[in-house]
């Protein structure tokens, strides 16, 4: 694939696809359309239900010619890529997520907030879906990266993307089409550049490769307007920007360009159209449903009857999902949902009876990481049977009240833990890790956790620990992430009613501050969970009273430790700043004392220089009176 700045952007080669074949098929199908509708000139009707939407057809000569054309050999991208690489999203709002993650990553070019919004298109009134945020832009450069597979300028160890791809699957998900508009300022040259992934384009032309078509602009100082960039030649611009017109919503350039106007001099907007349909032919996301949220469309009757906290919500509210999905973000970011901000939501903040334990895996040989785990049951156990571990990456939420056990006997519920292993790595869809033997440890380690915390704290809630022999704990298989409605209720004391359980799938959050950054040093003694296959296991919290007065003094201690350890590493950072200032003060000074000598030196000098020549003077006028 060879990537250069062309108005067009074949992500499989740069020339195969001349203007003539490009002008061959002009658009008889408009977005919305129904399949039905699709007339004979484009024989490829494309199914409006995203899991039938990837039967892609083409006439055998085609595929011939595609094989070597030109006599070149050089891979090439089918567009039926762009479905296939798609459906590693089974869930809508993993997909969502992606889009979040590049707005996230934009902090550090200066972004403020994302928006996520349902707009309108103007041709047709379908809904569509606007993502938008204030982040550095993307220049002409940078744009045809994105919009092509594997280019990634996302080195930073904190940026969550990694992949160069995540853009791709995640707008192809949500819709079959997806339009993007950017602006970027650098060096007194301020850019704006429009490109369009259009699914429904390249199916309806029948183009056996992925073509993006794309248009730039550059500000022009003296005329104070934007003008066409054009690296090639007028025609490759001009028959991008009737591609662009005829395929996206937008139908004059005016009406394209005005898109740019709530941009300001950098950021991107995203808006995603013919948005997909669940197998049912609904719409798969649910704009009505909540005017200040976006929801997945099915049954609401079972989650009706469940109490409402986040982890019965997070999987058909996009607001709750949200509201977790990021451990920390600079206080200033806001994330904001049909026009309201998402309030951040610290699951650690939900427990009771809290204990944070420590675990010491070896990675790469004898390094070894410290993970501290929070874990402990929700404030509303035992009536919310909620249970299950939320596992970060690099401050992104990857595994949502995940279950390391099966409850088939009631133990484990209402756990709830969350912790960030940064050292295994997800999987490319951000929803799940890889299978290796760190995670099989860390997934062993959670186990027994959950099972050793159960036994020693169960009754404080009222739950009943039923005895056992050691076989009898199941654990969910690795495999599995997503998480189950378990049917067996647990047993309560002195409880006569049941609720129902149930689980979800991910969270987002505007993060502020963190309470898993446990004291490393406490009072009390230290129990050892063992070393094996190369791990230190460690529990660092005090051992509980057997009163629940007990339980809450020792978990408010926890905070209180934890509390006064920040404030320390707070201060120690402070004092150490204090002394940098100090000795840069004294390197002033030192500097303001030789500067002083320096001018002491020159000062003598001058009035050396001054009276040698004042005496000079004076003997020549001697000389002269003389003469």
């Amino acid at each position: 694939m060879t990537m250069s700045n062309s108005n067009i952007i074949d992500l499989c080669s740069d020339d195969e696809m001349g203007r003539s074949n490009i002008k061959k098929c002009r658009r008889e199908i408009e977005p919305g359309f129904d399949s039905a509708s699709a007339p004979s000139v484009c024989p490829t009707p494309i199914s409006r239900q995203f899991w039938k939407a990837g039967y892609y057809e083409i006439e055998q000569g085609q595929r011939c010619k595609a094989a070597n054309q030109y006599g070149k050999n050089h891979m090439r991208i089918h567009p039926m890529f762009l479905h296939s690489n798609a459906t590693s999203h089974k869930w809508a709002f993993g997909a969502m997520a992606e889009l979040l993650d590049n707005a996230v990553d934009e902090v550090q070019n200066g972004a403020t907030f994302v928006s996520i919004d349902k707009i309108s298109t103007p041709q047709y009134g379908t809904p569509a879906l606007l993502i938008r945020d204030d982040g550095g832009g993307m220049d002409p450069d940078a744009i045809r990266r994105c919009m092509s597979f594997g280019f990634s300028d996302k080195k930073s160890k904190f940026t969550i993307g990694q992949y160069g791809n995540g853009f791709k699957t995640s707008s192809m998900r949500l819709g079959a089409d997806v339009i993007v508009f950017s602006r970027h300022l650098k060096s007194r040259s301020l850019t704006q550049s429009v490109g369009l992934l259009s699914y429904t384009f390249l199916r309806s032309m029948g183009n056996n490769n992925v073509v993006v078509p794309m248009v730039d602009y550059e500000f022009n100082s003296s005329a104070r307007t934007f003008g066409p960039l054009i690296p090639h030649d007028e025609d490759h611009f001009s028959s991008n920007l009737t591609m662009l017109l005829q395929w996206s919503p937008y139908s004059t350039e005016d009406e394209l360009l005005k898109q740019f106007d709530d941009i300001g001099d950098h950021g991107t907007k995203v808006v995603i159209y013919n948005l997909w349909l669940n197998d049912d032919g609904e719409m798969e996301l649910d704009f009505d449903s909540d005017p200040e949220d976006i929801c997945i469309n099915g049954d609401k009757t079972g989650r009706m009857k469940q109490i409402q906290y986040v982890a019965n919500l997070y999987q058909h509210s996009l607001r709750a999902y949200a509201s977790i999905l990021y451990r920390q973000l600079p206080e200033y970011f806001r994330i904001i949902l049909r026009g309201r901000d998402i309030e951040y939501h610290n699951i650690a903040e939900d427990l009771k009876y809290v204990q944070f334990i420590k675990y010491m895996p070896q990675v790469d040989g004898n390094l070894e990481v410290e993970i501290i785990t929070a874990i402990g049951f929700l404030k509303e156990a035992p009536h919310a049977n909620t249970h299950g571990f939320n596992i970060y990456h690099r401050n992104r939420l990857i595994l949502p009240f995940w279950r390391a056990v099966g409850c088939t006997n009631g133990t484990g519920r209402g756990v709830v833990g969350v912790l960030e292993p940064d050292f295994i790595q997800p999987t490319h869809n951000k929803q799940d890790f890889e299978k290796t033997s760190l995670f099989q440890k860390l997934e062993d380690r959670l186990k027994q956790m959950t099972v050793e915390y159960w036994n020693k704290h169960c009754k404080l809630i009222g739950y009943q620990q039923v005895k056992k022999t050691p076989s009898t704990t199941t654990t969910l298989p690795s495999s599995v992430t997503q998480n189950c409605v378990d049917q067996d209720q647990p047993l309560l004391l002195n409880h006569g009613s049941q609720y129902e359980s149930s689980n979800s799938r991910a969270g987002l959050i505007k993060k502020r501050k963190d309470l898993l950054d446990p004291p490393l040093k406490l009072q009390h003694a230290k129990r050892h969970m063992g070393s094996s296959c190369g791990t230190d296991v460690q529990c660092i919290s005090e051992e509980p009273e057997n009163s629940v007065e007990g339980m809450m003094r020792v978990s408010q201690k926890m905070l209180l430790m934890q509390e006064n350890k920040r404030l320390q590493s707070r201060l120690l950072a402070l004092e150490k700043m204090v002394q940098e200032l100090d000795l840069k003060v004294q390197q002033l000074k030192d500097e303001q004392k030789n500067v002083e000598q320096h001018a002491g030196e020159l000062e003598n000098e001058l009035t050396q220089l001054t009276q040698t020549l004042f005496e000079s003077c004076k003997w020549n006028m001697y000389k002269q009176h003389v003469c």
